[in-house]
């Protein structure tokens, strides 16, 4: 079993900068990604980002692209995700998630959930 605590959630404002992260216990089993999804008010949950563990290639939603930085400390077990230029649109619940390293939607563990609220 694994367990992910997310941190770093805030209310800023347009333009502003947030760095969210998640510290994994337990070990999930070989050749896995950690990730990033996003649930607006009223709307589906959505990917964001994730990078695989073992190799650290990274992967965007088009909405973010350029302006998100998705990290990882495999020392510490934890993901870190740079939001950059925030904008009133990236208002959600940001969920830390470990997913299979192939995919962008099949999950194996979710986080709790943290409130990022960006004002214009």
């Amino acid at each position: 079993q694994v367990q992910l605590v997310e941190s770093g959630g805030g209310l800023v404002q347009a333009g502003d900068s947030l760095r969210l992260s998640c510290a994994a216990s337990g070990r999930p089993s070989s050749n896995y990604a950690m990730g990033w999804f996003r649930q607006a008010p009223g709307k589906e949950r959505e990917f964001v980002s994730r990078i695989n563990w073992s190799t650290g290639t990274t992967y965007y939603a088009a909405s973010v692209k350029g302006r998100f930085t998705i990290s990882r400390d495999n020392a510490k077990n934890t993901v870190y995700l740079q939001m950059n230029n925030l904008k009133p649109e990236d208002t959600a619940v940001y969920y830390c998630a470990v997913l299979r390293w192939y995919s962008d939607s099949i999950v194996d563990y979710w986080g709790q959930g943290t409130q990022v609220t960006v004002s214009s």
